[in-house]
């Protein structure tokens, strides 16, 4: 059965709620000297990206400095070049991170999760057969995209709408014609980047095994889901074909990606045509065009051109930084009980009428104290106490000048989007016709949000975060009986022209009475996560 690391509900793996207040304790302490760039801020935006710590940044200048490294393709020896050693360890380490088997995976690096995506579309479009993609609502757009290359394509609306084709054997629905002798491929996130909502890991093995296509390969986005959670690919029979990643998201940096390749399914790059420098024993020019590609390793053929070295390295010393300064498996169950703590809070603010601030948009079946359904994300939008939509950018605004960093917009995640709002192809297309964009200032249109509040939480993140987040909804947001009495706009124009509040003299004693207020309530809000 394929899992993730923290695969049990609640706290698992031993963890109580002392150890999450005794990691969070330890994490403030050390946030002045690693993250530097934190001071004065607050960063809720770890589904984007990570922040990397000072430590990585001084261990990877050290092996910069130390180490003379050319390009891996240059070495006259027959012994492999520092740099060629350097790579291949950090090609094991990933590995050994995920739990993948060397004799049954291989791990190719490329730019990001996207480049690896691409990378396998291009084989597959290869095929001159053709192939049939079946994708997820949930989908990140780089999971959209190869639908344009295919011969057929099918998005799936809901879980039950995979099953039930599972349970058909691909015979039910959709309606496809099939592609004759043809591949085909299922691509799904493990997690979404839009809310955090966990997608069944047994789907890898499940699709693929209830095909009557036996050319059926499963494409799994670990993205989202190994910025705080990595997979575990130890059972390789019901692990995903294609596995994809962005290491900036786990680490911060490097700007670097991974695909992860079940052996067995190695095969399918053999449709791929391109071929560049380095992945050939020979190639002529002149005469009938001839090439000879390696076949000593899946990588070896398909890390066209000079690799990412000098990335590679800072991998390398991402990976021990990380192990030294966090652990896997506390960070994981960390940044879910934050999230936890958050979405506790802000699914109980009210306004003084009793209309509640904020729509969050939970999938259902997701609860944050099951690490199976669900990560350290809260996705939502706010309402006004006249039941209007607060713009998610001008939330995203307004919460810069607070000092506070969120995700705002539609998350590149089309059909999640629209699947969370209510919204139909023809509100978006209409949207679209009247003159909306992605990222626009005001994405509320006709009285509908077309955009979203995203905060998320990484292994550097501390309750003082989710505190400041919420002080800046209640300070901003949560209207009092005299704001109903001068309106809605009132409080909301106000609140757009202010800044964080100053701790100057005069403010200091009420801040520091509600900053012990807002830690009283969290800590009984929050604890425990229960099994």
């Amino acid at each position: 059965m394929l899992h993730s690391t923290i695969s049990s509900p609640g706290l698992s793996h031993g963890f109580s709620k002392r150890d999450c207040l005794l990691y969070n304790n330890r994490i403030d302490r050390m946030r002045g000297n690693e993250y530097p760039m934190l001071r004065g801020k607050t960063y809720l935006d770890h589904a984007g990206t990570t922040l990397p710590a000072k430590s990585l940044i001084t261990a990877f200048s050290e092996q910069m400095q130390t180490h003379l490294l050319g390009n891996p393709h240059s070495s006259s020896s027959s012994e492999p070049s520092i740099s060629h050693r350097i790579v291949e360890e950090t090609r094991l380490q990933v590995l050994q991170l995920f739990k993948a088997n060397p004799d049954h995976f291989d791990l190719v690096f490329v730019a990001n999760a996207t480049a690896g995506i691409k990378l396998v579309v291009e084989a597959f479009n290869g095929c001159p057969e053709g192939y049939e993609y079946y994708y997820h609502r949930d989908s990140h757009t780089s999971l959209v995209g190869p639908r344009e290359l295919a011969c057929k394509s099918h998005c799936f609306l809901s879980d039950d709408e995979v099953e039930e084709w599972m349970k058909s054997g691909g015979s039910h629905t959709p309606p496809l014609e099939k592609v004759e002798n043809g591949l085909r491929l299922f691509a799904y996130p493990a997690q979404s980047n839009m809310n955090g909502r966990r997608l069944p890991l047994s789907w890898c093995s499940s699709f693929r095994s209830s095909s009557d296509n036996p050319q059926t390969f499963t494409l799994l986005d670990v993205a989202a889901l190994a910025s705080t959670t990595l997979l575990d690919l130890s059972d390789h029979i019901n692990a995903p074909d294609f596995t994809v990643l962005s290491f900036y998201k786990i680490f911060g940096f490097p700007n670097l990606g991974g695909l992860i390749v079940r052996k067995s399914a190695g095969h399918v790059f053999d449709h791929r045509r391109y071929f560049g420098g380095g992945t050939t024993e020979m190639t002529t020019c002149s005469g009938q065009p001839w090439v000879e590609r390696k076949k000593s390793s899946l990588h070896e053929r398909l890390e066209d051109g000079t690799g990412a070295t000098h990335s590679i390295v800072a991998l390398n010393c991402a990976i021990g930084v990380h192990a030294r300064l966090f652990g896997f498996e506390e960070a994981s169950v960390h940044a879910r009980w934050l999230a936890h703590c958050l979405y506790e809070k802000l699914v109980s603010m009210k306004h003084a009428n009793g209309r509640l601030v904020c729509r969050i948009y939970k999938d259902p079946t997701s609860t944050y104290t099951d690490a199976k359904t669900q990560g350290p994300t809260v996705a939502f939008n706010i309402c006004k106490s006249d039941g209007t939509w607060v713009s998610s950018s001008k939330v995203g605004a307004m919460a810069e000048k607070w000092n506070l960093l969120v995700r705002t917009g539609s998350m590149c995640n089309p059909a999640g989007m629209a699947h969370a709002l209510a919204v139909t192809h023809e509100d978006i297309r209409t949207a679209y016709d009247s003159g909306f964009r992605c990222g626009q200032a005001d994405d509320v249109r006709n009285g509908v949000p077309m955009g979203i509040v995203r905060v998320s939480f990484g292994a550097m993140s501390v309750l003082k975060d989710v505190e400041a987040f919420l002080m800046f909804v209640e300070e901003c947001f949560v209207e009092s009986k005299k704001d109903s009495v001068f309106g809605s706009e009132d409080k909301f124009r106000n609140s757009e022209q202010s800044a964080m509040p100053s701790p100057s003299i005069g403010k200091l004693s009420a801040l520091k009475s509600r900053r012990k207020r807002w830690w009283s309530k969290i800590l009984r809000m929050c604890l425990p996560l229960r099994e």
